[in-house]
């Protein structure tokens, strides 16, 4: 396959930042979309030329690292991350568009790599438990109806990857949020802090610079986990009960 690639290129957060065109021969369309860019970076390598910079770590789908904006959607044209697309899902000769996220709580770091810290920032400003367990319990000690713990370990297994931002017209973290607060409401041990844990995560959610939710469904549409917009709604019923009982305080 030969391809043109149209890539973001930025110096820095400050720096304007433009697209630059590169030509690649001979790609195999078994190679993931990242090992492409491998062959282009050590083609400008060679040459002397800066290689087009963008995050990657596990390449196996689970980290989240791979946040590139292909073709105008989150990850490219399939519902998974970037790692886990394929060269086959691109025709011979075609020209691709590759940006980073879009988002003001997104700051470009350099070329494809932004700055993704916000979301560390949502997590820790409520995502844990303070319950003292002692020993590590027993699997089945405390009983949990499976249907709570299969929506539990659906809302987990979200990456952070941030497809959900990038594909919300205002770059809304709602899925990514409510996801976030559901996998710690719906089980026994995330109770303690449960109220608390909504509205502060909330607030940090909005002190960062996420916009609003649009209720379009595009942010779990491009989810490559499937995060299901019912996480959106469970949010804001912890939101409503934690507000009422603050009130009532």
């Amino acid at each position: 396959m030969n391809l043109t690639l149209k890539i973001w290129r930025q110096k820095n957060i400050s720096d304007k930042g433009g697209f630059k065109d590169y030509k690649v021969t001979d790609i195999s369309k078994d190679m993931s979309f990242l090992e492409m860019l491998d062959v282009l970076n050590e083609q400008l390598s060679d040459k002397g030329e800066d290689p087009v910079h963008f995050d990657h770590d596990c390449r196996e789908g689970i980290c989240g690292m791979c946040s590139l904006h292909i073709n105008g959607k989150p990850h490219g044209p399939l519902q998974t991350t970037t790692c886990q697309l394929h060269m086959r899902s691109f025709n011979d000769g075609e020209t691709i568009t590759i940006e980073p996220w879009r988002a003001t709580a997104f700051p470009v770091v350099k070329d494809l790599v932004v700055d993704r810290s916000s979301f560390d920032r949502i997590i820790q400003a409520g995502g844990y438990v303070s319950v003292n367990t002692g020993g590590v319990p027993d699997a089945n000690e405390i009983p949990i109806p499976k249907r709570i713990a299969d929506e539990a370990f659906d809302a987990a297994t979200c990456i952070g990857c941030g497809a959900c931002v990038a594909a919300c017209k205002n770059a809304s973290a709602m899925l990514f949020t409510s996801a976030k607060i559901s996998q710690l409401a719906m089980l026994p041990q995330g109770q303690v802090e449960r109220k608390e844990r909504a509205e502060k995560m909330i607030a940090q959610m909005d002190s960062e610079g996420f916009g609003a939710c649009t209720n379009t469904g595009a942010c779990s549409a491009e989810c490559p986990k499937g995060i299901s917009l019912s996480n959106i709604a469970r949010m804001n019923r912890e939101y409503f009960a934690a507000s009422v009982s603050s009130e009532n305080v």
